[in-house]
């Protein structure tokens, strides 16, 4: 790169991408003042009011502004759908835009990452860093901690609709519980929420604004990474574009990939790092074999079941109607409550598919609206969306470059629906949705099956259809560059998050999960980046 411009002298660590993981990183290897950290970010600051009032994913989410605007090839098991993929792009990243729910998945989850052979990774290694990370409502506790960065609050609004759902779970032997991180997250429960006195709570606020007076830490935005520079078996360099102009930065100790399950393939990719095949096909020279980069990529996708209600108020009417936004507006400017407060999702139940289950293995995300797909305006109906999720699927799809240009927009193939098994259970889920709504405590409301319809019928073909059909992403995607053995050829790094292969690098974000956790994906990255952050400054 004899045209790029070098920003001045070495850093001991540098880290791409300022999402989730890297503001935490930023924030612990910067922390003793005596190693020089440059974070580079493609996006921009987080200065747009619908950043912070917590309802702006409805205006965040399709915007270029603050979305890469991704979408996945056409899925098969979608029946020929491609969807939109949502990734933050922004101080704070996915953090910025997602659903604010604060979620850590089930103990099982990390015990199953111990058993893989990655010591450190099970439920009592992991459980200090949840609490140690956390500024909790609940106080300080064996399960909950206090004083941390990552604040957790209980929900500002309520809608009667919601508790009658919850009644309703409770019917169909489904308890209601107050708290989903304590391990075992089966039940019903409002979803705790990372938000401060109704406002959003990110990463960028929580971890790198407490970080910004520190000299030894430099930050740049609008940089579009565009590959490593190796030497000798080593990554030495970070070649990225910022207005355009190409830049080198120099790394003498380690560089820190954390752009996330889709943003750090495409980096290791187009340094050469990666299945030689696609490599060879979009024009980039090998440089490290490692078949598992890109590959192993898991998504919980939901099924947005639709239920015309009535005899009560929803969102949908409400925003409809001029002089009661004009409330909703009041309300949050006043007292910062309402519904501007509100999370994508506010009540969840998590449940059994079916008996053979040994725990919840279903997710609901029920919201006292409906819309056709986020980015899109609000149904002038009143109904609610009742959404089960696969919470551990057995689908693996990939992610790869289609060229060297780091301007290309990646191909994303999660593969969706692929196995029998999570045909199976998209089919249950949805049996489980119609119990759910038929139970006595929703009778009051009529629930009218508005999607997938009521002409759908109840075999597994059908439902399986149908699931094809409504099945969404819920923005969960990981394990892209997971963490295993060194003798398993499809690992990527190791159980301290370093690149197999590659000297002076690591890979700190969802994509080294080797399986995702049970629930909502945000709270345990940010989990895995404290961890491995604060080791590596032991």
């Amino acid at each position: 790169m004899s045209d790029a411009a070098d920003l001045e002298g070495e850093y001991d660590h540098i880290i791409v991408g300022a999402g989730s993981a890297g503001c935490v990183v930023a924030n612990r290897l910067s922390a003793s003042g005596k190693r020089r950290v440059l974070l580079l970010e493609a996006g921009g600051r987080d200065n747009w009011i619908w950043f912070h009032i917590p309802v702006g994913y409805l205006f965040a989410i399709g915007n270029p502004r603050s979305d890469w605007m991704f979408e996945t090839v056409a899925e098969p098991g979608l029946n020929g759908r491609k969807l939109n993929y949502p990734r933050g792009k922004v101080l704070g990243g996915s953090s910025a835009i997602n659903a604010m729910i604060s979620m850590r998945g089930q103990a099982a989850d990390y015990d199953h990452w111990k058993s893989l052979g990655l010591p450190g990774w099970g439920w009592d290694d992991v459980l200090p860093v949840f609490r140690r990370i956390e500024d909790h409502f609940l106080g300080d506790s064996d399960v909950h901690g206090a004083g941390g960065e990552w604040r957790v609050e209980a929900p500002r609004v309520r809608w009667d609709i919601l508790d009658a759902v919850r009644d309703a779970a409770q019917e169909m032997g489904v308890a209601p519980v107050e708290d989903f991180n304590t391990g075992d997250n089966e039940g019903s429960s409002y979803f705790h929420v990372n938000q401060k006195g109704g406002v959003r709570w990110s990463a960028a606020r929580g971890f790198l604004k407490p970080a910004l007076v520190r000299q030894n830490l430099r930050i740049e935005t609008g940089c579009l990474t565009d590959r490593l520079v190796l030497e000798d078996g080593r990554a030495v360099a970070v070649d990225y574009l910022q207005g355009g102009q190409r830049r080198r930065a120099r790394c003498r100790g380690e560089i820190i990939l954390c752009a996330g399950a889709i943003g750090s393939v495409q980096v290791l990719q187009r340094s050469g790092i990666g299945p030689g095949g696609v490599l060879k096909d979009a024009g980039v020279e090998v440089q490290v074999e490692r078949q598992g980069v890109g590959r192993n990529l898991q998504d919980h996708l939901q099924q947005r079941a639709i239920y015309k209600v009535i005899g009560t108020r929803t969102l949908n009417e409400t925003y409809h109607n001029l002089f009661r936004r004009g409330l909703m507006g009041l309300d949050y400017a006043v007292r910062c409550r309402g519904p501007l407060t509100m999370a994508p999702s506010q009540l969840g139940i998590f449940t059994r598919s079916d008996a053979t289950q040994d725990r919840a293995n279903i997710e609901f995300h029920v919201q006292p609206l409906s819309l056709d797909k986020f980015g899109d305006p609000l149904h002038r109906f009143p109904a609610i969306t009742v959404s089960a999720c696969n919470l551990r699927p057995t689908s693996r799809g990939e992610v790869r470059i289609p060229s060297a240009d780091p301007a290309a927009n990646p191909v994303i193939a999660p593969n969706y629906l692929s196995t029998v098994e999570d045909r199976q259970v998209a089919a249950d889920a949805i049996r489980v949705t119609r119990k759910l709504m038929h139970q006595p405590a929703m009778a009051p409301y009529a629930p009218e099956e508005f999607l997938p319809g009521a002409s759908v019928g109840d075999d597994d073909a059908a439902l399986a259809e149908a699931a094809g059909d409504i099945g969404t992403t819920i923005f969960h995607p990981v394990g892209t560059a997971k963490m295993g053995r060194p003798d398993d050829p499809m690992a990527v790094v190791d159980k301290d998050l370093r690149v197999i292969g590659v000297a002076g690098l690591r890979v700190i974000d969802a994509s080294v999960m080797p399986s995702i956790t049970s629930g909502n994906t945000n709270t345990p990255t940010i989990m895995i980046a404290d961890k491995v952050s604060r080791e590596m400054m032991a």
